[in-house]
């Protein structure tokens, strides 16, 4: 049974901007495609410049192709009645490398505990929901090099493996940088060793 999970989900762009309401309190949310930290600071920087009169820019991220990093930014409201709601939503959506912010603009009336994690949630919801997801392949790439005579073998496992070239050298000697799937590349990376006269490495 293969259970590599090579699979992961993320935004294609930022989404458009979404509005939930609560007791006069309004709550903005977004949704951006981040690869870093920097990314991240950047478009916080941005809605801050967008909001400067709101009073809270609740966030929650999450990075990698293996969902490894995360945080969460109550920025300023109770523990965990906002960061936290809305990096719920993040795993409830399943997507990475991925930035929820929620913008609170506080209407007058307090909303409590309860009612700040279900804004928040929903904010952050509602921003997830009218982004576009796209589930993408955790690939890794491989060298391999090899002369001129055997330019057809190689040709045809590329072929018969469904395989990528996404980068090619033919000079005195040829090589080839192939992506492959994550749950194949064991696989991919034996049968290519044991071929005759060409050499491969994982980059």
């Amino acid at each position: 049974m293969d259970t590599i999970k090579d699979t992961y989900k993320t935004l294609v762009k930022p989404s458009p901007e979404t509005l939930f309401k609560d007791r006069g309190s309004k709550f903005f949310g977004y949704a951006f495609p981040v690869k870093n930290e920097d990314d991240i600071r950047a478009c916080i920087e941005q809605l801050k410049k967008q909001h400067h009169s709101a009073r809270h820019w609740c966030y929650a991220w999450q990075l990698g192709k293996d969902y490894s990093s995360y945080r969460a930014n109550d920025d300023g409201e109770p523990s965990n009645s906002a960061g936290m709601p809305i990096y719920g939503q993040l795993q409830a959506f399943e997507v990475t490398n991925t930035l929820v912010v929620v913008v609170r603009y506080f209407g007058g009336t307090k909303l409590g505990v309860g009612g700040l994690i279900q804004a928040y949630r929903a904010g952050a919801q509602m921003a997830l929901e009218a982004s576009e997801i796209v589930e993408k392949t955790i690939d890794e790439e491989f060298l391999v090099k090899f002369d001129y005579p055997e330019m057809n073998v190689v040709m045809r496992m590329i072929k018969e493996q469904n395989l990528n070239i996404i980068a090619q050298e033919m000079n005195l000697h040829c090589a080839f940088t192939l992506s492959v799937r994550k749950k194949d590349s064991e696989r991919i990376f034996q049968l290519f060793q044991d071929t005759y006269k060409v050499s491969i490495k994982r980059l």
